[in-house]
């Protein structure tokens, strides 16, 4: 199943996490989560047409879209797994962590929070 980098979101554009970060490879791979969620950040603002992480904003059913999202790409990542598909698992992984930062946005967290906390825990 085609995640959100290959998903049009049913507006006829490709936008998700390849398409969110500008698919710029010159980005530093350090710096590709704040890349992408200053993306998420300013399509919640800006709300383009076409947009899929702009649709996940404006969704009928709210944050619960989002939160569906991350339960299909968490069980798609843990079926990736299971059958040692490290390619598949790697992009399920790359959805999961797209649409948690898009509900961090909704949170009005960012990545600094994830960072901070984690590192609290080290």
């Amino acid at each position: 199943m085609s995640g959100p980098a290959g998903d049009d979101g049913g507006g006829g554009t490709t936008d998700g996490p390849a398409a969110e970060a500008g698919g710029d490879s010159a980005v530093p791979s350090e710096d590709v989560l704040d890349e992408l969620f200053a993306t998420i950040e300013s399509r919640r603002e800006e709300l383009p047409e076409g947009s899929y992480t702009a649709s996940l904003f404006t969704h009928e059913k709210g944050e619960n879209a989002v939160l569906e999202k991350i339960g299909e790409e968490t069980t798609e990542a843990i079926l990736a797994a299971k059958d040692d598909d490290r390619e598949e698992l790697t992009a399920e992984s790359a959805d999961l962590v797209y649409h948690l930062l898009v509900l961090f946005a909704m949170k009005d967290l960012a990545v600094d929070d994830l960072r901070s906390e984690l590192r609290d825990r080290f």
